[in-house]
């Protein structure tokens, strides 16, 4: 009975020194990490972008070879504008720019008509912003044209000579003239005065407040 339990015992050992019976498969699981699996694991993802073109770059150049093909169509740039740095062109800035001042001109008649405490006359308000609107229209054309543009040094000098005389009119008027006449001049004169300083450089826009305030103050007039 005793050979016979340490017979068991010694077979109960061997049988746990023996490997595992193969499963048929090469890989063997394992907690072991060499330093290959590590720096493996530790390395940074690649963040340098793309190294070929993108779908937006194949995209951009199949658009290009489409607008090619369309004679009398403007060429587009990276940005959406046109070949000549317009995003609209002449006439699109004319209508915009001008339906925005007929805005403006509606806008300081009711200011000027509530300064002097007058009943609104909306007919007469109306008709006079749609009929300074085809000559706004006509103005910002003229002044967004390629010719214009390719002076900005004289378009700026344009614009800083308008901008003046209107502001300087404009501060004489309300100062010297009655509330009938500033009526009818302020709304037309002072939308031209902000346009004018809207398309100037901001240098210029700047010299022009001073010519307008030195103006003021010499001649003795209030600004409001």
């Amino acid at each position: 009975m005793g050979g016979n339990r340490k017979e068991r015992r010694a077979a109960g050992q061997a049988s746990s020194q023996t490997p595992a019976r193969s499963t048929g498969s090469a890989f063997q699981p394992t907690s072991e990490m060499d330093e290959k699996d590590v720096d493996f694991i530790l390395q940074h993802p690649d963040r340098s972008g793309p190294k070929g073109k993108t779908l937006f770059d194949l995209a951009d150049e199949r658009q290009r070879e489409l607008n090619k093909g369309k004679p009398g169509r403007e060429q587009m740039d990276g940005e959406g504008a046109t070949a000549d740095g317009e995003a609209i062109g002449p006439l699109g800035d004319a209508i915009l720019y001008s339906v925005t001042m007929a805005g403006l001109h509606l806008t300081l008649d009711v200011l000027v008509y509530n300064q002097y405490r007058e009943a609104i006359v909306w007919d007469e308000i109306i008709k006079r912003a749609a009929s300074a609107l085809p000559i706004f229209f006509f103005l910002v054309y003229l002044t967004h044209v390629g010719f214009t543009t390719r002076f900005p040094v004289l378009r700026n000098l344009l614009f800083l000579v308008g901008g003046v005389a209107a502001g300087c009119y404009l501060v004489f008027s309300g100062n010297k003239h009655g509330y009938f006449y500033v009526m009818k001049a302020a709304p037309p004169v002072g939308t031209l005065w902000i346009w004018s300083v809207v398309e100037m450089d901001i240098a210029y826009a700047a010299l022009h407040a001073l010519a307008v305030l030195g103006y003021s103050k010499w001649n003795g007039l209030d600004l409001y």
